[in-house]
């Protein structure tokens, strides 16, 4: 006998994000001396973080892993727990079923799937822009609104949707003629959309865009994702 590691046998394509799971949970979180298949039914999320960041590096093929704040926002959507602390969450232990079985609330995928729909995307069209720091990604739409609306009208960031698998979108200020604030959120854009035209080239065109936050103007931030084409489109 010889040790290998983990295989999943598929018979279609439509059980390939399942099999990646599969393997994922049984290479990271599988003992050396177990008992052959038997593999832990529940994990600390500290280790969990750790596996998703080796995960997210090798993938992406990037040098800038996740972050605190990353960590932070992918506990509350795994446990779906936005009362707990950051330090509340590093003595829980998060399950399979959590992982890659139950459904997110009100969504129609699971954490896993959500989470490989982001690498597939970031690995597709994002690697640069991930790798230069110009996507906060992991953060929730609530945060969001919390950072945004105390700054200048045009202010954006860059996060992964939420309601949509392998979706990146864009939030940013705008303020009435009252003065008040409200921030905006542009439909996500897939891997297709962006092979169509670039992220960097697509937030040249939204003349609504201005700062990247906290307060970078947009050329200087993505100017070197700038296609060399001049002006901006309509």
């Amino acid at each position: 006998q010889v040790l290998s590691l983990p295989i999943v046998v598929i018979v279609h394509g439509n059980q390939d994000n399942n099999a990646k799971a599969t393997v994922l949970w049984d290479n990271a979180f599988s003992e050396i001396d177990r008992v052959p298949f038997v593999v832990a039914e529940r994990v600390p999320w500290e280790k969990m973080c750790d596996t998703l960041n080796l995960k997210f590096m090798a993938e992406v093929q990037t040098t800038k892993g996740l972050l605190k704040e990353h960590y932070f926002f992918l506990a509350q959507k795994i446990f779906n727990d936005h009362s707990a602390s950051p330090e509340d969450f590093q003595s829980r232990n998060v399950s399979w079923a959590q992982f890659n079985k139950e459904i997110l609330p009100g969504r129609g995928f699971t954490f896993w799937q959500w989470f490989d729909g982001v690498l597939d995307l970031t690995k597709r069209c994002l690697k640069s822009y991930w790798s230069d720091r110009l996507i906060i990604g992991f953060i929730s739409k609530q945060y969001v609104c919390k950072l945004l609306s105390t700054e200048p009208d045009g202010t954006f960031l860059l996060r992964f949707s939420d309601s949509e698998i392998g979706g990146v979108t864009i939030a940013y200020v705008i303020r009435g003629k009252d003065g008040s604030s409200q921030v905006e959120n542009i439909q996500p854009f897939s891997a297709k959309d962006l092979s169509i035209r670039s992220l960097g080239d697509r937030i040249r065109d939204l003349g609504q865009l201005r700062n990247l936050y906290p307060n970078i103007p947009k050329d200087q931030a993505f100017g070197s994702h700038y296609n060399s084409e001049q002006g901006q489109l309509g």
